[in-house]
């Protein structure tokens, strides 16, 4: 997975540790809300994706207690990822870059078909990659 998070911070222009994180969370965020088969495929095409995902998965990242609690109330979905990784020190430039670079990696893993049964089935996600 080194290779994919250091393609992602080069072309993002952040530093690997926050791009690790910040790929971890995006595919958590991705497991937990887009369809289960295509998604499960779809981590499970990308070498390191499940590892990322274990490691990042929002615990203790912003989502929690409060992250439940937003849940909740309306404010998780995309923008409560948005949020999560503006938490991490991302701009919104760099969160729209970091979700069409994630998504193009997929698409080399996963395949096209895959892909955009994912980003079909999560509300909001499209204006976004």
């Amino acid at each position: 997975m080194n290779e994919l998070v250091s393609r992602i911070a080069d072309k993002v222009g952040i530093a690997p540790d926050v791009a690790e994180k910040a790929v971890g969370m995006m595919l958590g965020f991705l497991q937990r809300e887009a369809e289960d088969g295509p998604v499960a495929k779809m981590i499970e095409a990308i070498p390191g994706a499940m590892e990322l995902v274990a490691m990042h998965n929002g615990e203790g990242e912003g989502k929690g207690l409060l992250g439940g609690l937003m849940s909740a109330i309306g404010g998780g979905g995309i923008m409560g990822l948005g949020q999560q990784l503006m938490a991490q020190g991302l701009g919104m430039g760099e969160i729209t870059a970091l979700a069409k670079e994630t998504i193009a990696a997929a698409r080399e893993y996963a395949g096209d078909e895959v892909v955009d049964n994912v980003v079909a089935s999560v509300p909001g996600l499209s204006q976004f990659v």
